[in-house]
């Protein structure tokens, strides 16, 4: 086997590992880094829940190697919140708007999220939308990312007083007593 040696830094942590030219990205993340929230579904970059950030871009860490992602910085889940534990907006959205079920493909969408909204203006509600072609939720969760995409698009991101409800509402009793 042949083995190479690479310097990065993934969740602000700077790493030497040594890796398999044929080992994913992903594999690497969740055996050798840790990163147990990069999730394997399709291992043919159809499902997105592999997606992570690499130099700020999202990727699907199944289809990259372990090699490529030398001087690179890779943000996954794990490293998406704030030092102190504040969550990123994408995470308060998905949140407030009831987005995840069992969790399986919220980590990439998280990281789809994160980086469209990244920069001095995010992504416009369709753009959201339709990088949500990428992503298979397998309990059909889609109308709760689907809101917390719209909250993204406007800038409402969830968290503290304001709440995101299912008609669009905003506040601190929006949602409540209405079916989401």
């Amino acid at each position: 086997m042949s083995e190479h040696a690479i310097a990065w830094t993934v969740n602000g942590h700077r790493r030497h590992d040594r890796v398999e030219a044929r080992t994913s990205l992903a594999d690497h993340l969740r055996l050798e880094a840790g990163c147990t929230g990069v999730h394997l579904g399709c291992e043919h970059g159809a499902c997105g829940a592999c997606t992570v950030l690499v130099d700020g871009r999202a990727v699907r860490a199944c289809l990259m190697l372990a090699v490529q992602a030398d001087g690179a910085d890779v943000t996954t889940v794990e490293g998406l919140a704030a030092p102190d534990g504040t969550f990123h907006p994408a995470q308060d959205a998905m949140r407030e708007a009831h987005g995840l079920q069992c969790g399986f493909c919220t980590p990439g969408v998280l990281m789809t999220f994160a980086a469209l909204t990244a920069g001095e203006e995010p992504a416009d509600e369709a753009t959201m939308i339709a990088a949500m072609s990428g992503h298979v939720c397998r309990c059909t969760g889609y109308q709760g990312i689907r809101r917390a995409a719209r909250a993204l698009a406007e800038g409402r991101y969830g968290g503290g007083a304001e709440r995101i409800s299912g008609d669009g509402a905003t506040g601190p009793a929006a949602g409540k007593g209405q079916a989401a």
